[in-house]
C-alpha cells in the first residue's frame, strides 16, 4: 500500500525581552546556575504575576510577519501539571484564546537532502504566549534544575498539519526562524535552548481523508535532528501498519547518536492538564491604535528582500536565496553593495570567500575583520584591473587575517597588477620562445595550448601581468 506522511510542527521561541514574561528578573542566557531568579519565577507562595507588555508586543509582531489575525481579545490560563522544571505545578500559558491566529510561512528551494520544493504555504494554526520552564540536566543518578531559564517569555508556533515530507518539514523551520530573525522577535539559538521543536507525524493510505494516530517527537536539538527524526519514523510507522501493530497517540524520545525513536509516555490530552483561566491576570486587549503603530514598525520580511534583491541588484534566485538566509548576511552584503560596486561580483565574494573562511574560523557574520566597504574596495580594485582575481584572493586572506583594508595589503605586499604592455610583450617573449610544443599544437589549431602559454606568463611576472592583456598580446603575436 501507498501510505503518505502528515506532518505537523510545534516551535518554542524565547522572545527577545530584556525581563521575564512575569517578574522584573533578566533574560538573558548564561550566569552561574539559579542566580537569574526571585521569588515570583521560583513559585512562592503569595506572590503575584506582572504582565510584561514589551513580550505582548513581540508575539504581536511575530504574528503580522507570518499574516497572522491579531486577537483584540486574548488571556492567559493555567495549565497544571507536576513536575521539577514547573515550580509553581502550572505554567502560565495560553489555551483556548491565543493572540495570534491563523497565517501561513513561505517556504521554496531546496529541502536538507537538496531535493526542489515547489513554493507554497505552510499554514500556522496559532501563535500564542506563555512562560518557559527551568532547565533539567540529567546525569546517571541525579538531575538538576537551573531556574534561570523560568518564567522566560516564551512564543509557542503551532502549525497546521500541512507538510508531508522530512523535507518540507526541515524547509518550514529553516523560513520560519528567518521570519522571527529578521523581525528580531529572538536570538533562535538551537545550542542555547532559545528555539526548539516538536514534532507531531502520522502516516496514512495515500488518499484517505483521515489522519493516522498522531505521534509526537521530542528531544529536537536541530534541524538536522529534526529531519533525520521525521525519516526514521515515517518508515517506522509504515512498517507497523504493514505488519498489522496498532499504532496509538504517543509522545517519543529522539535519541540522535543511534539514530532511533523510543517511547516515553502516552500523549496526554487537554483535558489532563486542567486549563482554567488564569486568576491574577487581567484579559489582554490589543486596540486597532496599538495594532498600527507595531504594524508600522514591521521590517522587511525575508521573501520580500530576496525579490528586492533579484529585482534591484541582478542577482539569481540561488544568490538571493543564500544572502538572504541570515539577515545579518544579507544586511553585510546591501551594505557593501550600496557603495557602487559590481553587485554580482560581490555577491560571489560574500557566498564563497567570506562564508568559508568564516565556517572555517567558527564566526559568524558579525565577527568578520572584513568590512562590507573593504570587500566593496577589493572588488573595484579587481574590476578595475589593478589587481587580478587570482591576487584578490590573496589580498582577501590578508585582509582577513590582519582586518587591513585592500589598497594597503596590496601595496605592503606589493601585489600590483602588470598592466604595461611592454613588460607583458617581454614576458610573451620568452613564455613563446620557452614554450616551442605549446606554439605548434596552437597553430595547428589547439586552443587550449593558449592556456599552457598564458599560465607561463603569469609563472614568469609572479602572478602580476594582467590577464587579459597577456591573452591579447599572445593572439598577436602567434597570428
Amino acid at each position: 500500500m501507498d501510505y503518505e506522511a502528515v506532518i505537523g510542527l510545534e516551535v518554542h521561541v524565547q522572545a527577545r525581552t530584556a525581563t521575564k514574561m512575569f517578574c522584573g528578573c533578566p533574560n538573558q542566557s548564561g550566569g552561574e546556575p539559579n542566580t537569574f531568579v526571585c521569588p515570583v519565577c521560583l513559585g512562592y507562595p503569595g506572590v503575584l504575576p506582572v504582565m510584561n507588555r514589551e513580550a505582548i508586543r513581540t508575539t504581536i509582531v511575530a504574528g503580522l510577519m507570518c499574516g497572522c489575525d491579531i486577537a483584540p481579545f486574548s488571556k492567559f490560563d493555567r495549565k497544571s501539571y507536576f513536575y521539577p522544571d514547573m515550580p509553581k505545578n502550572y505554567q502560565i500559558s495560553q489555551y483556548d484564546l491565543p493572540l495570534c491566529l491563523k497565517g501561513a510561512v513561505p517556504i521554496a528551494g531546496k529541502g536538507f537532502s537538496g531535493t526542489p520544493l515547489a513554493a507554497r504555504n505552510v499554514g500556522l494554526t496559532r501563535i500564542h504566549l506563555e512562560e518557559d520552564v527551568a532547565k533539567s540536566t540529567h546525569f546517571g543518578t541525579y538531575s538538576v534544575i537551573d531556574f534561570n531559564r523560568a518564567g522566560v517569555p516564551l512564543l509557542e508556533i503551532v502549525s497546521e498539519p500541512d507538510m508531508h515530507t522530512p523535507d518540507e518539514a526541515y524547509a518550514y523551520l529553516t523560513a520560519l526562524k528567518q521570519v522571527l530573525e529578521y523581525a528580531q522577535v529572538g536570538d533562535c539559538d538551537m545550542e542555547k535552548g532559545q528555539m526548539r521543536c516538536d514534532v507531531n507525524v502520522s502516516v496514512r493510505p495515500r488518499g484517505q481523508a483521515r489522519l493516522g494516530e498522531k505521534i509526537e517527537i521530542k528531544n529536537l536539538n536541530s534541524f538536522r535532528a529534526a529531519h533525520r527524526a521525521l525519516e526514521y519514523e515515517i518508515v517506522r510507522q509504515i512498517e507497523a501498519l504493514e505488519t498489522g501493530e496498532a499504532l496509538h497517540q504517543e509522545t517519543r524520545r529522539w535519541n540522535d547518536e543511534a539514530g532511533v525513536t523510543s517511547l516515553m509516555r502516552s500523549k496526554e490530552n487537554a483535558h489532563d492538564y486542567r486549563y482554567f483561566p488564569e486568576p491574577d491576570l487581567m484579559p489582554v486587549e490589543v486596540g486597532a491604535e496599538w495594532l498600527d503603530q507595531i504594524r508600522a514598525t514591521l521590517p522587511e520580511a525575508p521573501a520580500q528582500r530576496r525579490a528586492r534583491f533579484v529585482q534591484n541588484y541582478g542577482l539569481t534566485e540561488y544568490d538571493a536565496q543564500v544572502l538572504t538566509q541570515e539577515k545579518a548576511l544579507a544586511d553585510y552584503f546591501e551594505t557593501a553593495a550600496r557603495t557602487g560596486a559590481n553587485a554580482k561580483a560581490l555577491a560571489n565574494w560574500v557566498m564563497t570567500e567570506l562564508l568559508r573562511v568564516l565556517s572555517e574560523a567558527n564566526l559568524g557574520v558579525a565577527q568578520s575583520t572584513v568590512s562590507p566597504a573593504a570587500l566593496a574596495e577589493l572588488v573595484g580594485l579587481i574590476e578595475a584591473g589593478a589587481i587580478s582575481h587570482r591576487m584578490g584572493k590573496d589580498v582577501f586572506g590578508e585582509m582577513f587575517r590582519s582586518g587591513e583594508m585592500p589598497k594597503a595589503v596590496v601595496a605592503r605586499l606589493g601585489l600590483v597588477q602588470e598592466s604595461d604592455t611592454g613588460v607583458i610583450d617581454e614576458y610573451v617573449r620568452q613564455a613563446i620562445a620557452q614554450g616551442a610544443a605549446a606554439v605548434a599544437e596552437y597553430r595547428a589549431g589547439k586552443q587550449k595550448a593558449l592556456q599552457s602559454l598564458v599560465g607561463q606568463v603569469m609563472k614568469l611576472s609572479r602572478g602580476k601581468a594582467n590577464p587579459q592583456l597577456v591573452v591579447k598580446a599572445l593572439q598577436e603575436k602567434l597570428g
